[in-house]
């Protein structure tokens, strides 16, 4: 039997019923100017669930309404939860953050640093400073990435290695581990293919199948019933309709292109944005790290091993650096832990959270925070593939920000 997380008003926590139907008028705009089909959200604060709103459309031909349970493909927020299965696996004792990669796949040995290509084509490769590591694995400074991008030659070699035709993650391994760094280990953040590898990891050091390990250690223990590497058939009607958008026509379906769909869990799962969840299911894992590691009396990850997981992993120089993805830009006060950003210092970030506040987002506009200074967390689901889409994460925790009450009840 699932324990499900206490109900309250916004006021019991704290928070401002006004303030929330804020958030939720400017989403429903949005909605109402075609720029989301739809959008379900969820915040609990102090461990219990004060509000949820489910606006706009699961399926816009049909007119279906989204519901609490609607299934949604959540992209990248996929790698906080891999980054707490790592962190599982670090709590058995079975790695360190300054383990080499190499220690555990041994198919990184002798990885070499891409320098460019010479006159002649041939390509250039100097040593490592120093081989990577787990550490720079977990915050995308170890020198992999995805390899769509221009990257002076280097993407000629990822798309000659076909990564993601690889028959399962120990093969995707020893592709990538085949590729050159893209930048000397720990010099640069560069998002990649860490979590990829990571996924790799897990299944070499649990000896289970990364949807295995998943289920097992995080997503049963937490109820989390709807949170897979698939959709089974019997659930695949409650999966949110996909949608890009065209200038001209508007927010138009589109089949998944980023990887397939799957009915049963596959031998190549991604743990940088293979999962399938629902607000529900993701505010329980969420809870879980507000909890430092436990819901509902079941612990899942020691305290020490989530603090380290939310706690900044990189460097000031790193940090001031100019990097990032997308929405996500790498800046003075907005670090990275593991798997996700770690707001260090909020007024510098430009964003009013809490310090400490924890995040990350979707290839299809997904997004979530935990703030431990708040004691709050945000889930917002929504299904607009693309990086052209609005400022969802920045603009409602903007928009939190005035609906904390200055006095909360306790």
């Amino acid at each position: 039997m699932i324990d499900h997380p206490p109900a309250a008003t916004p006021a019991e926590v704290g928070l401002s019923a006004e303030g929330l139907g804020r958030i939720d008028a400017w989403l429903d705009d949005l909605i109402g100017q075609g720029v989301l089909a739809g959008a379900v959200t969820l915040v609990a604060r102090h461990g219990r669930v004060c509000h949820t709103s489910l606006l706009g459309r699961k399926d816009l031909a049909s007119g279906e309404p989204l519901a609490l349970d609607t299934i949604f493909r959540i992209f990248s927020m996929t790698k906080p939860v891999t980054a707490t299965a790592m962190m599982i696996l670090h709590d058995r004792g079975l790695w360190s953050p300054d383990d080499a990669i190499a220690a555990h796949l041994p198919e990184f040995a002798g990885v070499k640093v891409f320098r460019g290509l010479d006159a002649s084509g041939a390509v250039v490769l100097e040593d490592p400073g120093h081989p990577p590591t787990l550490r720079e694995l977990l915050t995308h400074t170890a020198g992999l990435v995805y390899g769509f991008e221009p990257l002076g030659g280097l993407e000629t070699l990822y798309k000659a290695a076909d990564v993601w035709g690889a028959a399962d993650l120990a093969d995707m391994s020893r592709r990538v581990a085949a590729l050159p760094l893209a930048f000397q280990p720990g010099s640069r953040w560069a998002y990649g293919l860490s979590m990829d590898i990571q996924g790799a990891l897990i299944e070499r050091l649990s000896g289970q199948s990364l949807p295995a390990f998943m289920e097992e250690h995080v997503f049963a223990p937490l109820g989390m019933v709807d949170t897979a590497f698939h959709t089974p058939p019997d659930k695949r009607h409650r999966l949110a309709t996909l949608y890009r958008a065209s200038r001209s026509r508007g927010l138009l379906p589109l089949a998944n292109p980023l990887m397939p769909d799957h009915a049963a869990p596959p031998a190549l799962a991604s743990g940088g944005g293979g999962l399938v969840s629902t607000a529900a299911d993701y505010a329980r894992y969420a809870q879980m790290l507000l909890n430092g590691g436990v819901l509902a009396g079941r612990r899942i990850v020691s305290e020490a091993a989530v603090r380290q997981q939310m706690t900044n992993q990189i460097s000031e120089a790193i940090m001031a650096g100019g990097y990032g993805v997308g929405l996500q830009q790498i800046r003075p006060g907005f670090g990275f832990g593991y798997n996700g950003v770690v707001f260090t210092d909020p007024v510098a970030a430009g964003i009013p959270v809490g310090r400490g506040t924890y995040h990350w987002d979707g290839a299809a506009g997904t997004w979530f925070w935990v703030d431990p200074e708040n004691d709050l967390l945000y889930v917002g689901l929504v299904q607009r593939l693309g990086e052209t889409g609005p400022p969802l994460q920045a603009a409602t925790q903007t928009l939190m920000a005035d609906a904390i009450l200055k006095e909360t009840v306790q």
